[in-house]
């Protein structure tokens, strides 16, 4: 049996076959064999400083920030920990205590 390549994505290596394409179940990137091999352009996410972030880092939040269908806020320098980064419009995936799972977008952060 050979053995197949990591995730291109998140470099998990708990891929497995079906049919024509290879699955992630970590992060449920699908993606066909001729792909492993070419270069993948990954995003890169930077806080508003311009500092590189990654899976994992600590941040700050720089702005009072509103939470949507509440009358609260997150407030200037509330620390968040172990951030996981996302597509999309809001490309940081966190908990924030006192207010639980929330997506922030990385410009209104700075890496700790």
């Amino acid at each position: 049996m050979s053995a197949l390549p990591p995730c291109p994505k998140c470099q998990s290596e708990y891929t497995y076959e079906d049919g024509g394409l290879l699955i992630c179940p970590e992060c449920a990137h699908e993606w066909s064999v001729g792909e492993t091999n070419s270069s993948e352009t990954t995003k890169i996410f930077k806080d508003a400083n311009g500092n590189i972030l990654q899976d994992g880092d600590t941040v700050t939040v720089i702005k009072d920030l509103k939470v949507k269908g509440t009358s609260s806020s997150v407030k200037v320098g509330t620390k968040v920990k172990n951030i996981r980064l996302v597509d999309g419009d809001h490309d940081i995936d966190c908990k924030i205590d006192g207010f639980g799972a929330m997506k922030l977008k990385s410009e209104f952060v700075k890496k700790v």
